[in-house]
C-alpha cells in the first residue's frame, strides 16, 4: 500500500475525520501518537500497543542514532523488525532533544554539534544526516531537521530561527528527494516543520516558506513548551490556515486530555505526548471525572476500578486500593497498569473526538472535557 491522505468527513468547527494510507496500516484521523522515544513505550509490550488500538507510534530519531545506533538497525532490516512493530512509525528529527542540550551543543547554519549526553561523544547533526538516519531507520514518516528555540523568545532570535528552519528544510528536502531518485520510489513520507515562536506573522512566513518545498505532510513545531494554551490555539490556528487541506496536519508535542478536542477543532489531524505515560509513572491518572493522584490515602480501601466508564483491562480486573499498594510498594506493576490505562484513555478519546466529528457536535464534547477537569486533582 502506497501512500495517501483523505478527509471522510468535516465538522462545523475547523476539525476533519480521515484516513492516512500508509505502507504499514491504515490510521484514522485525528490520531494521537504514544510516544515511544527509544524503540519502545514505557511500561508497554508492543502486544499491549496492539491491544490497546495504536495504529502509530514515535520513535526518536536523536536517541536511536546514539544508541545502539542507525546502521545497527538498518542491518537488522529496519526500525519495524529490530522492534517487532508490524504499524506505522513516525519518526522526529532529534532536533529538540539536541536543542535541549543547552550546554552541550553550539548551532550554526550548518547545522547542530553537541556531545552525547551518554558519553561525551561529539557529533554534528546536519538536515542532510537527520534524513540519512531515518531513511536508515525506515520509518513510514520522518520530520525534517529544525531549529527549536525557548519561549518567550525575542523577535530577532525567533526571526533567525525561521530562516534557518527555512534553508535545513530546503536541504533536507533537496537530499531526500536526490535519495529517492536513486533509488526510486521510497516507503517514507517527510513532513515539513513550521516553526516561529510565538509570533503570528513569523508562523505565517514560515508556513508559506515551506509550502513551496512540497512536502506530503506539514507539522506545527515549538509550541506547548510553556505558554498559555490559548496561544498555542493562536498560533497552531494561524498555520492550519495556510497549510493545504488534502494534506495532513501534525501538532507536536501536546497536550492535556482536555485540550486534544481544542487542537483538533483547529483543523489538527495528528498530535504526540508524553504526557499519558509519564504521568502514569508518577501514579497520576486520567479518567472520565480529572485526574486521580493514585497515592492519596483516601484509595488505600478503595474498590472501585480506576474509571467505572473506561473498558480497558487494567480497569475490567484491578481496583484503586490495589494501584495505590503497587505505587506505595515501588511495584514496577503499578506504573506498568497505570501506563495501560493512560494510553488508553488517550486512545479512548480520540476514538470519542472522531465519533464527535462525524456527528458534527465536537464543540460539545470539548466543552464537557473541559468541564470535567476544571476541578484539578482527586
Amino acid at each position: 500500500m502506497s501512500f495517501s491522505f483523505e478527509i471522510e468527513k468535516t465538522d462545523p468547527t475547523s476539525a476533519r475525520r480521515g484516513k492516512l494510507n500508509t505502507p504499514h496500516g491504515v490510521i484514522e484521523t485525528p490520531v494521537f501518537l504514544p510516544v515511544g522515544t527509544a524503540a519502545t513505550v514505557k511500561g508497554l509490550t508492543q502486544e499491549a500497543l496492539e491491544e490497546l488500538g495504536a495504529s502509530i507510534i514515535l520513535a526518536n530519531t536523536y536517541h536511536l542514532y546514539l544508541r545502539p545506533g542507525h546502521e545497527l538497525i538498518r542491518k537488522l532490516g529496519g526500525l519495524h523488525q529490530f522492534m517487532s512493530w508490524p504499524r506505522v512509525i513516525l519518526t522526529d528529527s532529534g532536533g529538540y532533544q539536541v536543542f535541549s542540550l543547552s550546554e552541550l551543543r553550539k548551532v550554526t547554519d550548518d547545522g547542530v554539534r553537541f556531545r552525547s549526553h551518554l558519553d561525551g561523544s561529539e557529533h554534528l547533526l546536519t538536515p542532510e544526516k537527520a534524513a540519512e538516519v531515518q531513511l536508515a531507520l525506515g520509518s513510514d514518516i520522518a520530520m525534517v531537521l529544525d531549529e527549536c528555540i525557548e519561549t518567550p523568545a525575542p523577535r530577532d532570535v525567533a526571526e533567525a530561527a525561521v530562516r534557518r528552519t527555512t534553508e535545513w528544510a530546503q536541504r533536507a528536502r533537496a537530499h531526500f528527494l536526490e535519495y529517492a531518485q536513486r533509488n526510486g520510489e521510497l516507503a517514507q513520507w517527510q513532513f515539513g516543520i513550521v516553526q516561529g515562536a510565538t509570533f503570528a506573522d513569523l508562523r505565517r512566513t514560515s508556513a508559506r516558506q515551506l509550502l513551496e518545498l512540497d512536502f506530503p505532510g506539514y507539522a506545527v513545531g515549538g509550541l506547548a513548551v510553556g505558554e498559555p494554551h490559548a496561544v498555542t490555539c493562536e498560533m497552531a490556528a494561524e498555520v492550519t490556515f495556510l497549510l493545504p487541506g488534502d494534506r495532513p496536519r501534525y501538532l507536536m508535542g501536546v497536550g492535556r486530555p482536555e485540550q486534544l478536542a481544542d487542537y483538533v477543532a483547529l483543523g489538527i489531524d495528528m498530535m504526540d505526548c508524553v504526557l499519558p505515560t509519564r504521568a502514569a509513572r508518577h501514579a497520576c491518572l486520567y479518567t472520565s471525572e480529572g485526574r486521580v493522584l493514585i497515592k492519596n490515602a483516601r484509595y488505600a480501601q478503595d474498590q472501585r476500578p480506576i474509571d467505572a466508564q473506561c473498558s480497558c483491562s487494567v480497569c475490567r480486573r484491578y481496583t484503586r486500593a490495589y494501584l495505590r499498594h503497587l505505587f506505595a510498594a515501588g511495584e514496577i506493576t503499578g506504573a506498568i497498569l497505570a501506563t495501560h490505562h493512560n494510553v488508553h484513555f488517550y486512545l479512548d478519546i480520540m476514538r470519542q473526538i472522531r465519533e464527535a466529528i462525524g456527528f458534527g457536535n465536537l464543540a460539545k464534547f470539548s466543552s464537557a472535557m473541559h468541564a470535567r477537569y476544571a476541578e484539578g486533582p482527586a
